[in-house]
């Protein structure tokens, strides 16, 4: 198992094909930290599908509106449209790499649009470098992420069971 450095900086994800471990990233993009720390310890995370998943590529989840499942509003069909009642971010962009396991904010073209939803990179992208705004990186269970179901949309798609800041587990 990863060591823990930073339990308040770490996000303990446990996914229905496994647990991931990611280290938050708060000197590289602080307010998206801030407001991915926000919505899981509120729980919005937990039950949301990963909705987008691209092979050799990345898988996408985090619609806290149209995505999480059991909710009034879930709509798989509308998966991936929505973010959290939380306002957009300003985008943080970097010069980290997008590498495998690197955790980015999706947003739309324009590029203070990221809310709540996220990507996990599956390989190395490096085109999407200083567009999108990388926020942490997995450093434990990135066999479990290589393991959700491909599709776009995805049929009968994986989930986020929990997520947690692992100071608070």
């Amino acid at each position: 198992m990863a060591e823990i450095k930073d339990p308040e900086n770490t996000i303990i994800m446990e996914t229905t094909k496994g647990r991931v471990v990611i280290e938050l990233l708060p000197d590289v993009a602080p307010g998206h930290v801030a407001r991915i720390k926000e919505l899981t310890r509120e729980g919005a995370y937990d039950g949301v599908v990963f909705h987008r998943v691209i092979e050799d590529f990345m898988a996408q989840t985090g619609d806290v509106q149209y995505g999480k499942t059991g909710s009034e509003h879930f709509n798989p069909g509308r998966a991936g449209m929505g973010g959290s009642s939380k306002p957009d971010l300003k985008a943080e962009f970097s010069d980290k790499s997008h590498v495998r396991g690197t955790c980015s904010m999706a947003r739309s073209q324009m590029p203070n649009s990221a809310n709540s939803q996220f990507f996990i990179c599956f390989t190395d992208a490096p085109w999407l470098n200083k567009q999108y705004s990388i926020w942490g990186q997995v450093i434990e269970g990135m066999e479990n992420v290589d393991k959700i179901k491909r599709g776009e949309p995805v049929r009968d798609p994986d989930t986020i069971v929990s997520m947690r800041v692992a100071a608070d587990a």
